[in-house]
Formats: structure tokens, sequence, C-alpha cells
């Protein structure tokens, strides 16, 4: 039975037992920040195992993808370990438990997969005697083959949320595949009895802490590995000599020309490269993409192991993105999202691996010569030092330095190397002057806002407003009133001002009252529902308990308004025409402009820049209304609101709509239609990381500053070349070719000049005890020329010395040589042209033979010229 049978089998049989059979959830769970991947079947389904979110369907059944990475080593070691999963489940919430789920896998498990009865074993909690009594009594297993195990393995739970008991199904390969010994038997860690299927009976919940409450509603939760099944129904001995594996090794085999199942090594690198393949294009067709960090991480690691293990089998050029295709084509039918990401699958793999290549070409050689240095020293462990430093300095990953210097024999010296670590982070602290104030700023601003109550922000509705001042503040101590000239921060009951957040700068403001005037110049949120303006006095005194007037400063928030929106409208565009995979990383909102970070897998073409700013303009042209209301997040969601990945949003949450092009979800001020915008300007695309890039704009006034800039750029272009504005190109091509018939012609003036300056130096070439010997200053303007006029002096001499100097300014160019007969008589050129350059305050050095160096001290030369006959002459061996 081929692994799409037994996947389509378990769908079909849960769908005609009520189920809903729902497609695969992403690898990157939604609003879950406990778990990092999606790591088992049930991840999806959590808000309705906990009640916090109501199923339309109470029975559901999936093939869920899944990610798992704490033995990512084991991978290709063993016969089951995998990154990268299918795991089959059937669900029901707060529905059926114990009495359907348990019969219900006997008869898929013995009747629809056809395994004998006697092969089959089962595994229970402890104390789950209700478990004990549906496998033994109503399904008729033997009480021999119901094995009562503790926590560590049937008792299931992932991190915070759902969890309970579970009943294991496990399958006895025979004799044959065990290890034995006299207790061999389920739980041996032994190959013979394997697991199959994990029935987790939902029953409580675990917080952060650890505590585990009851359920109200409970739950089943299955998992049968696919991969696993496979393997038993096939009758191989591994997961991946099964087909879900075996079309993809195939192909790698190919691409290297190796075979499977000759060599151990070259297997381990298929299986790995296999397993890892999969991992990473999943993950990227869900949106994730290779970085330093959380899922990134994990995603580089997987994808650089994968690569470390190519080179194994000779592929030393881009070849894992081709392996990608292999498995979308042979699991796209299950996934269409695959199939429908496959470009920029492919893209973001090739990149990370020609980026990896560089890096691992260097850090190898570097590993190389630590692994020799090591055993020439009798060690067999890599100094931490070292690992830290390959690491930090070239980004060779501590784990493909413990797994190259154990195929040596070697192993790493961690605890140093996690103090090294340590030790940057603690430097980087230092940098960064982190102290305890920011943690106690914010506990003071809590005490505040308990004490005082939330500030009433209402900017979105108006620019002016009346508010009582509820509390001043100086260097962070509360204080009665502050006077002309003093900086103070202040917080009102009510205000306009924005604060900065989402990437918007804040408000500037002016808040008067009879004979007060105070200049608001920065508004901030230390902590949720406290609005902080830090402003200076002009006029007056500002006191406790003020009725003040503020008003904002509309031109600040209008041409920030314009910004913002456009960065809706650019987002989309981005979308639009680079491709889905496409997300905020970040932003910079302020009057002036907008700045606008990206993931993207390459540089930006200018054709695509093009088209970005012309869809910009269309939906900015067309006028389209922007509305902003609020709704739950379920809703906005539904409506395909864009949410910035990483952000917490509440039940509740503000949408922006900008007609039928743009929806996000966003706190921020916005124009009223887009036309407010004017017009939209591009100004400069560049790259600010792996895998993201930076786009900077200009709207409304600043795009019409931008624009009048570049025409007096161009005006003042014009009248230098003397051209009207419109003949400016035509005018510079001519240029440009007159300047390169002018550089050739002046080449051939140099080389001739040059010719015969080497004839003039010939005249000064003197005996050095047989060998000629020539040390003189040239007119040469550059290095380059100094060298090669240094070859052709070599040339004429046929056997010499030579050391020649060119002034240029205050420093002096050194070249020298020696040519390759006169080298066993001790001459060096190396050892020479650094003698005469420290007579001139310099430096330099180079091979035997040939050598180059700099001097600060041109006026020493002729003397630093003599010397040289000398140093020379006491290289000279008889």
């Amino acid at each position: 039975m081929t692994g799409k049978e037994i996947r389509e089998k378990f769908l079909k049989f849960f769908e005609a037992r009520g189920h809903r059979i729902l497609p695969s959830a992403s690898l990157i769970p939604t609003n879950d920040p406990s778990l990092l991947w999606t790591a088992a079947g049930m991840v999806p389904f959590k808000p309705y195992f906990t009640g916090a979110a109501k199923p339309e369907v109470r029975r559901v059944t999936t093939c869920q993808k899944c990610l798992r990475t704490p033995d990512i080593e084991s991978v290709g070691r063993t016969a089951r370990h995998h990154t990268f999963f299918e795991m089959l489940g059937n669900f029901s919430f707060g529905d059926y438990f114990k009495e359907k789920a348990i019969p219900w896998a006997w008869e898929f498990t013995t009747r629809v997969l056809g395994l004998p009865e006697e092969k089959l074993w089962i595994s229970i909690y402890l104390d789950d005697d209700e478990a004990f009594d549906i496998w033994h009594r109503e399904v008729g297993v033997p009480a021999e083959r119901i094995v009562r195990m503790g926590k560590d393995t049937n008792f299931w739970e992932i991190g915070v949320g759902p969890c309970g008991p579970c009943s294991e199904i496990y399958v006895d390969l025979g004799e044959e595949r065990g290890c034995g010994s006299a207790g061999c038997g389920v739980g041996c860690d032994c190959d013979r009895y394997l697991e199959i299927w994990n029935l987790v009976f939902i029953q409580f919940f675990r917080d952060e802490a650890g505590n585990y409450t009851p359920l109200a509603s409970k739950g089943i939760d299955t998992g049968m590995g696919l991969e696993r099944v496979a393997s038993v129904l096939q009758g191989v001995p591994s997961n991946f000599d099964t087909d879900l594996f075996r079309e993809i090794m195939d192909f790698t085999a190919g691409l290297a020309g190796v075979k499977y199942g000759g060599d151990s090594k070259t297997d381990m690198a298929l299986k790995v490269i296999a397993d890892h393949c999969r991992a990473v294009t999943f993950a990227i067709s869900d949106g994730a993409l290779p970085s330093n960090e959380g899922r990134g991480y994990v995603l580089r690691r997987l994808l650089r192991r994968a690569v470390r293990f190519g080179r194994v089998l000779g592929l030393h050029e881009p070849f894992l993105y081709q392996v990608a295709g292999a498995v979308i084509k042979q699991m796209g039918g299950a996934y269409p999202e695959l199939p429908a990401n496959q470009g920029h699958v492919l893209k973001i793999i090739r990149s990370e691996e020609e980026r990896f290549g560089e890096t691992l070409a260097q850090g190898t050689e570097i590993l190389n010569r630590l692994v020799q240095e090591a055993r020439a020293a009798g060690s067999t462990v890599i100094r931490g030092e070292d690992a830290f430093r390959l690491y930090d300095t070239y980004g060779f990953p501590l784990e493909l330095t413990r797994e190259m210097a154990a195929e040596e024999g070697l192993t790493v010296d961690e605890e140093a190397f996690a103090r090294a670590m340590e030790e940057q982070r603690e430097r980087a602290r230092r940098a960064r002057q982190e102290t305890e104030y920011l943690s106690e700023r914010d506990a003071f601003y809590q005490v505040l806002r308990d004490k005082l109550g939330e500030t009433r922000f209402v900017g979105y509705d108006t620019l002016e407003a009346r508010g009582k001042v509820l509390a001043l503040l100086k260097e962070g101590r509360p204080v009665d009133k502050a006077v002309a000239g003093e900086e103070v921060e202040f917080i009102l009951d009510v205000t306009p001002c924005y604060a900065e957040s989402g990437g918007q700068v804040s408000d500037h403001a002016r808040v008067s009252a009879p004979e007060l005037e105070v200049q608001v110049l920065e508004v901030s949120r230390p902590v949720e529902g406290i609005i902080v303006h830090r402003g200076k006095v002009q006029n007056g005194v500002l006191k406790e308990n003020d009725s003040v007037l503020v008003v904002v400063d509309g031109k600040r928030r209008r041409d920030t308004a314009r910004n913002h929106s456009a960065t809706h409208l650019l987002h989309k565009a981005l979308k639009e025409v680079l491709g889905p995979h496409v997300n905020q990383a970040g932003s910079l909102v302020e009057p002036g402009r907008l700045r606008f970070d990206f993931t993207h897998y390459a540089p930006v073409s200018p054709e695509e820049l093009h088209r970005i700013e012309e869809m910009v303009n269309q939906a900015v042209l067309e006028n389209l209304p922007v509305q902003t209301f609020i709704t739950s997040l379920e809703e906005a969601q539904a409506m395909g609101a864009v949410a910035l990945f990483g952000e917490k949003y509440g039940e509740q949450v503000r949408v922006v709509k900008m007609g039928d092009f743009s929806v996000e979800l966003c706190g921020g001020t916005h124009v009223r239609s887009t036309a407010e915008i004017g017009l939209f300007k591009l100004i400069s695309e560049g790259s600010v990381g792996a895998g993201l890039r930076r786009v900077e704009a200009v709207t409304g006034a600043g795009a019409l500053r931008y624009v009048r800039a570049r025409e007096e750029q161009l005006a003042q272009i014009a009248s230098l070349v003397k051209a009207t504005p419109a003949e400016v190109v035509h005018r510079v091509e001519s240029l440009v070719k007159e300047v390169k018939e002018l550089e050739r012609e002046s080449e051939g003036l140099r080389a001739r000049l040059a010719r015969y300056e080497v004839q003039t130096l010939l005249e000064q070439v003197k005996d050095l005890d047989g060998a000629k010997f020539l040390a003189a200053k040239t007119s040469a303007p550059d290095m380059d020329s100094l060298r090669a006029m240094v070859d052709l002096l070599r040339e004429r001499l046929g056997s010499g010395v030579i050391l020649l100097a060119s002034p240029v300014g205050e420093r002096v160019n050194l070249v020298a040589a020696v040519t390759k007969d006169l080298l066993p008589r001790g001459l060096h050129a190396g050892k020479l042209v650094k003698e005469v350059a420290s007579m001139l305050g310099g430096g330099g050095g180079g091979r035997p033979d040939m050598a180059q160096a700099g001097g600060k001290d041109a006026s020493r030369l002729q003397e630093a010229l003599q010397k040289a006959y000398t140093v020379a002459a006491g290289q000279l061996k008889n």
C-alpha cells in the first residue's frame, strides 16, 4: 500500500464516521506564541479543546504536516527520526471519547490496513482503567498484550495547552528486529516494537507554571505517523525505504551519480537531504524564510545541514533547490500549496544555497586547519573559542563544527563555546547601555496608571481636545509644576496626540491655557493604557490639575498619515509584483518619508520597482475610500486582513480598508481617501539582511520636493555638458565615448613612455657580486604601473634584482623582484622591500620573487635607494 493510498484510506474511513476532512494547517502556528512550529496534528485545534473558540463541527480528520527539530542530529542515523513528517489524525471536540476512539482505531488498523491482530500490542497510562476495559473487554485485546506505562511515554503534552493520558498501538516486527535482551518488550529502545498510533484523551489543560486543570469538555486527539505505517505495510526496514522517501532519495542519488544502499556514509547523506529538504520546502511554502533567529534560524540550520551532506556526495554546486522540485512533484497532489508556491520556494532555497556555499568553503578550510592543529598538539578537542570564532566571524554553525569534528574523531569544547557566546552577549548589553531603569520605569507607569486611570485617545476623530493634567514627571520623579524653559513629562486624561507605535512617529502639539504654552515634542505609551507627553514649557507654569487645550500639529499629522496610508498600498503592491511570500518586517512612517522593510530573497529589479510604483500611484489616482472600523479578529481574518507577523492582537481589532485594494490590521492614523496621498515616489531599494529588503519612498509635498531636486540636478548637468535637458543623455553618451578614446590614447602613450624609461633605467644597473642590481626612482603613477615596469625590466635583464620606487605626493610606492635563478643565493624580494620601506616610515613585504610596500616619507627616498644595495648584498650567500 502506497503512502498516498494510506493517507486517502484514513481520511475516508473517518469521513464515513461523521468527520469533516480538513486540509492541513500551516507549519507556522496561527496566533500561538507558545509554539515555534506546528509539531502535532492537534496544534491547529487547541482553541477548540480549551473552549476559547467554538468549532463549526465536532468531528474532524486531517493529514497534518508537522515539523520538529529536537532530534535533528539523529536524522539519517536511525530508522524513524524526521524533522518533517505527516500525522494522520481524528479529533473530537466534546463529542465522543474513549468509547468510540479506541474501537475505531482497532477497526482501521486491523480491517482497513490488514495488520494481523496477534502482532499488535497496546500501551495505556498507569491508572487509566477505563482505557484498559475498552481495549480488553470491548475490543478483545488479550490482557497480556496491554502494557501500563508511565508519564514519560503515555501522557501527551507539548508545552502550554491541552493534554492528557494516551494509549498507543504497537506492531511487533519480529525477533530479528529486537535487541535480544530478556526484558525486550513494548517500550524497549530497539526496533522490534514499533509505535504506529497514539490516541490522546484530552482531559486537562497545562498552564505556564505546569499546573493541570480538568477541561470542561473532553476531547480526542489521535496521531498516526504516515511514514511509520508505510514502512510496516511496505515491509521495509526504515521509513526512508518507503515510497514517501525513495523517489526523492533516488533523484538526489542521480544528481550525485551515486546509488542508495551501497555505502553507509552515502546512504546517511541521502536520508538527511531527503528529510531536511522536505522540511525546508514545506516551511518556505508556508511563509518561513531563512534568518538568524526563531523559525528562520531553524530553517537555515536544516538547509545548511542538507547542503553540507551534499558535499559528502560530491555536490559542490547548488543542488538542493532541484531536490525541492522533486519533493513538490511527489507531494503536490496532497498539498496544492506546494506547486502554487514552487517558484518562490526554489528561488529562496537556491539563493540561500549560494550564500552558504561561500560560508561553507571558508569555514571548512579553517576547521580542517583546526583539526590538524589539534592532532599535532595531541589533542582530541577543538577549542571552544575557535568554534565560536567560526560561528561569530564566518557564520559557521556550531552544529556543523560538532558534526564535522566528530567525523574526524574529535569533539568540541562546548562549555567554552557557551562562555564565549555569553561574553559576546554581555559586551552587546554593555554597548546598548542597558540598565534596570527601563523595567523600573515600566513598573512605575503601571502603578501610575492604576492610580490615575487610563488616558482616553480621541485623535482619530479630532486634532484638538481639552484635557486635565493628571501628573507631571521630571527625570522619572513626580513634580508639582514645571516653569518656562523646563522639559517635563505629563499625563492627561484625554488627548488627541498619537503616541509613537507600529512604526509611526508621534504627533507634535501645542498645549495651552491662559498665560501658558507648552510645545509637545514626543508622545509615547510606556505601558498599555497610558499616554505620556514630553514637552518644553515655553511660557507660564504647567501645574497638576490644570485644564489645558491640546492642538495637534495638523501639517505633521497629515504628512505622516499620507506616508502611513502609502505603506499599506506599497505592501499590497509588493505582494502583487514580487509574490505572496512578501511580508512586512518593519517600517518607519514620519512626515518627510516612509521606510518599509519586507521579506524577499533577491534585489528588486528596476522593472519590478517601476511596476510597484505604478500600482501604488494607480490606487492613489482611483481615489479609493479609506475606511477604519473595529471588528473581531476572526471576522478581520475572514476578510483577508493582513496582520503583522509576531504582533499581538486582542479579540477586537482595528481594520484599515482602502477600497478593494488593501485590508490591514492597523492602529495608525490615515488619510480619508487615497487621493490625499498625492504623488508616490520610490527613492531607494536595498538589502538590510539575509532575506530582508528595504525601500524608501516619499509622498505628497515630499514627493514634489524630490522631483524638483532631480529637475535641478538635471538642469545643472545640462549646463555643465552644454546641452538642453532633453539632449543630456545623448550628450553624456558622446562624452563617455570621447573619454574612453582619450583613455586608450593615454594608455598607449604611458606604455611608450614606460618602455623609454625602462631603457633609461637599464643604464643604471650595477653589479652585485656577479648579479645584476637595479634600485631606482620612476614616474609610475600607481602600483599597477610600477609592477608593469618591474615586469618589463625583468624580461630585459633576464636575471637580476630590481627595486623600483615611485613617489605619489608625500607617499612612496615600492616594488621589488628577484629572478628565480638568484633565489638559491639567499636574495629575498619581500625582506628587501620591507627593510627599505621601514626607512621611509612604512612597511610591506611578500614572496621571495616579488613583493611590494609603501612608505610615508618621500624625503628620504634617495637615501633608502642607496641603502637597498647594502641590504641586498647582506642577503647574498657565497
